[in-house]
This record gives structure tokens, sequence and C-alpha cells, in this order.
């Protein structure tokens, strides 16, 4: 989710698909929510307002230091696993309906390929914080956040059959490799990118043109146009926690449902 466009396509879709389609649980991935980059207690607020349930990150976690204090407090958000111990923040956030019903448990993973982290591997981490899991908790997802999709298709592949599913997160760029592997675990490489689609990855694009044809170092405004909400959904068993189906979508949001130009990201 990018800045205030994907702000506004969760508060616009999220009440719609909890009424229509009675979503049981949102998770969103809200590392670009402030300006672009970061997450500050007031947007971790609001989007929980919006509808949201659970929160990851990815490798922005730590650029707003002001949302040092909820990642210590909150149950709901969580950090990637794989950063150093030391590191502030929950490994997995779970969610427990408060009128019953089965819970939801999240997983956060940081790839190494490509990325500019202080990451341990998180082969190794995922199965350390699966052990420690709830065992009345079935339903857990794993957000792989990565930028090699090989590195992403290998995690599935490895937790196929013990979790619900993982899905990657990090490029921006929805893919259409969306499956239930042998043993139950839905997949994707990468959900796509909440926000303004006239943009590259969310930003200007015209800012974004001139650092690459000048290397005149500038910043990156977040764009306005064209927004959408990306994503899956995913329908499991609650029993076993194996996935059903899991099914792509690109919802766009009416131009009434935003704010209007030059608003503050």
């Amino acid at each position: 989710m990018v800045g205030r466009p994907g702000r506004e396509a969760l508060a616009y879709w999220l009440p719609k698909m909890a009424a229509e389609q009675s979503v049981h649980c949102f998770l969103v991935n809200a590392e670009n929510t402030a300006s672009g980059s970061g997450l500050n207690p007031q947007l971790y607020d609001k989007i929980m307002r919006y509808g949201a349930h659970l929160i990851t990150m990815g490798d922005h976690i730590y650029r707003r230091k002001e949302i040092l204090p909820v990642l210590e407090r909150s149950e709901r958000i969580c950090r990637p696993a794989n950063l150093p111990p030391e590191s502030i923040g929950r490994e997995m956030a779970i969610y427990r309906p408060p009128q019953g019903g089965p819970g939801v448990a999240v997983v956060s993973l940081l790839g190494r390929l490509y990325m500019k982290t202080m990451a341990d591997c998180p082969f190794h981490a995922v199965r350390r914080v699966l052990d420690r899991i709830p065992p009345d908790i079935r339903l857990v997802i794993v957000d792989m956040h990565a930028e090699a999709t090989s590195e992403k298709i290998a995690m599935g592949w490895y937790l196929d059959g013990q979790v619900t599913a993982v899905v990657g997160t990090h490029t921006h760029v929805a893919t259409a490799d969306e499956r239930i592997l042998p043993k139950g675990t839905a997949y994707i490489t990468d959900l796509g990118m909440t926000g303004p689609y006239e943009s590259i990855l969310g930003r200007d694009v015209q800012r974004v043109l001139s650092v690459m044809t000048t290397a005149i170092p500038t910043e990156f405004e977040v764009a306005e146009n064209d927004v959408k909400l990306c994503g899956a959904t995913i329908t499991a068993d609650s029993e076993t926690g194996s996935a059903v189906t899991i099914e792509r979508m690109c919802l766009p949001v009416p131009a009434a449902a935003l704010r209007s130009a030059g608003r503050n990201r």
C-alpha cells in the first residue's frame, strides 16, 4: 500500500468487501504508507479503522522512528522474523475475532537476494517462529517480502502443507502465478500494489524518469492517479488450515472516492 492513494483505496474497498463478501480477516502490508515509505502511529490507527486486522511491514519498517512504540505494544503488527533478535517488534501477529471464530496468524520475512538488509536466513527463522504459534491457530499466512522471485517461490515450496498461504510483497507488481500447491498451501509470488498505477511503483513518473536519465537525485513524490486496490482473496479450511482457493484481484477506486489533487500524502 503506497501513500494516501493506497489508504484511500483501503478506506473505500475494505468496508465493502467486509459487507458483501463476509471477509473474515484483512491483512495489509503497510511499509509504504507514510508518504510512500514507513508507517507512523496515526496512520496505523487509520488503517485499523478502515477495517484491517493484521499488518506486516518490510525493509522500511524502521524508516519512521515514531512507529517503535506501536511495534512494542500492538499484537496486530509484526516485524520481519529474520531481523536480529534485538530488533523491536513481534515475530508474529495474531488476530482472534472478538465474536468468535478461527484465529489467524501472520509471519513476515525479508528476502536476502538483492536486498539491503541485516536479515538472517528466512528459512531458519520461519521454522523457529512456526514452532511457537499457539496450537489453536490453524490459519497461518507468511508474507515473504523479497526482490527475487526464486527466493519467494522457494519459500512457497518449503512451507507447502505447513501454512495456509505464502504471499510475496515488495516489487509492487502483481504476478499471475497464484495457485494451490500440492500439499494445500496457497501461493502467489507478488500481491502487487494498492495505490496509484499512473506511476512508477507508486511514485511520480516524471520525478523517477528524471533521476534515471540524469543521475541527479530528487525527491520521489507519491503519484495520485488511477488508484487501485490489489492483492488476493484466500479461502481456507479453518479446521485443517489448508487453503481451498486463491484469487488475484485488482479493484479500481472511483475518482469520487478520492480527495482532490494536491492533497497531503
